[in-house]
């Protein structure tokens, strides 16, 4: 990272106007693990698909012992420098709008403004078959109910995953219950997230262009962009013009797109930014 990158960066943002597309890496810094960096979870995990999880009932037992475990990890994560240098440029009108691909939550709780969870929410949980929408501190609490003792086996977490669920063994997961849906007692409970292979909800792609559309400027943060699903807001910036500027340690998929890059871990990079650019007194 040299000072040349870091100044071509402030200039950027410092001109206003900047919609932010977040990725994992913005939120390792808050314990929570990313895909593809170098220790991210792929080299050892391979995510549950939608297509998996909805064709089981084992796949989706399997889930839900995983991520009941992770959840509360996950839960009592908290927003980090990172976050809330992009919540102080936001509140210093320097920041439109954060397209996020986190499901952490993370980015609302730092008080990040005109946030849109392109993937959804890990607090939600969702019915496939009559579309009830349930907190999900509440099936937390049923899940217990109908698993005494379960919280107790599994107290070593090898490995937790951004997905938000736990490496949890075969043995480990044996005689963990799932709970129906409360309201039409279906076994077609989802976490409100997009799974892989599961298409986003159309309203959160068109409202992700249309802050793409408004913004001067793209900024990309922590995501290797390997995925379509973020990867076509850098096409649709560059195709209109809109400056990018990519913030991550490591290559990414972006970085022929990227008019500024800067090669380097976000807690180093974004406190300083907002340091500069929205300093608090």
């Amino acid at each position: 990272m040299s000072a040349r990158e870091l100044d071509r960066l402030q200039d950027l943002v410092a001109a206003g106007g900047v919609a932010v597309l977040a990725g994992a890496g913005l939120s390792t810094d808050s314990g929570i693990p990313d895909y593809r960096g170098p220790n991210g979870s792929l080299q050892r995990h391979t995510p549950m698909t939608y297509q998996e999880f909805t064709g089981s009932a084992e796949a989706r037992r399997r889930y839900w012992g995983r991520s009941h475990v992770g959840w509360e990890h996950f839960r009592r994560a908290e927003p980090n420098s990172g976050h809330r240098a992009v919540a102080a440029l936001g509140a210093a009108g320097l920041v439109t709008g954060t397209i996020t691909q986190n499901v952490d939550g993370l980015d609302l709780a730092a008080g990040c403004r005109g946030v849109v969870e392109l993937h959804g929410n890990l607090d939600r949980v969702v019915c496939l078959s009559c579309g009830e929408v349930t907190s999900r501190a509440e099936l937390a609490g049923r899940l217990a109910a109908a698993n005494p003792g379960f919280g107790a086996r599994v107290q070593q977490l090898h490995a937790l995953n951004p997905d938000g669920d736990a490496d949890l063994s075969a043995e480990q997961l044996e005689g963990f219950r799932t709970v129906p849906c409360r309201r039409c007692g279906a076994d077609a409970l989802k976490a409100d997230v997009v799974f892989f292979g599961e298409t986003v909800p159309k309203d959160r792609v068109e409202a992700s262009f249309a802050l793409v559309d408004a913004a001067d400027a793209l900024l990309v943060l922590g995501s290797s962009l390997t995925v379509m699903s973020g990867y076509r807001f850098v096409l649709h910036a560059a195709k209109r013009g809109t400056p990018v500027a990519v913030v991550n340690a490591g290559p990414t998929r972006g970085d022929a797109k990227a008019d500024v890059r800067v090669d380097a871990p976000l807690g180093d990079v974004l406190p300083r930014l907002a340091a500069a650019l929205a300093p608090t007194g």
